[in-house]
């Protein structure tokens, strides 16, 4: 079992932005807010996903959490889930795409996006919100989400 995996078993994540898979590798991901600091509720979040960086290293430097799940959803075409919710002091965010066994494709950390309460799905899109309201849309099409 790699780290990411045992982390996620352990209800835990790394405090990095970033997308993180069960075989410990990770891309950068590029969020900007809005967070509990953020005024703007409703607004779509930013999200932008970069190249590959050390997940290890990112662990060391970091640290981890603890995971707090605030939902489940299985997937429209019922191939698995997908789980949101958050962590540290009320700014962290994780999103999750679970296999149809519940085990882990993929983890998205986000440090300043505030914990993902909800979602909906629009055609081949998942729409998060998170807990000001505030969206993020990510297509399940998109290469490195599927």
């Amino acid at each position: 079992m790699g780290m990411v995996e045992g982390l996620w078993k352990a209800r835990e994540m790394p405090l990095r932005d970033g997308l993180y898979r069960p075989d410990d590798t990770g891309l950068e991901l590029h969020v900007d807010g809005p967070g509990t600091y953020h005024p703007d509720a409703g607004q779509p979040i930013p999200f932008r996903i970069g190249g590959p960086f050390d997940v290890a290293q990112a662990v060391e430097e970091h640290g981890i959490d603890e995971v707090d799940t605030y939902f489940e959803s299985p997937l429209p075409d019922g191939a698995g889930w997908m789980s949101g919710g958050g962590g540290g002091m009320g700014n962290i965010g994780y999103l999750a795409r679970l296999n149809a066994d519940r085990s882990l494709q993929w983890v998205a950390v986000m440090f300043h996006s505030n914990p993902f309460v909800g979602v909906r799905y629009q055609g081949m899109s998942a729409v998060f919100t998170n807990d000001w309201g505030n969206r993020l849309v990510l297509g399940l099409t998109n290469p490195a989400l599927s």
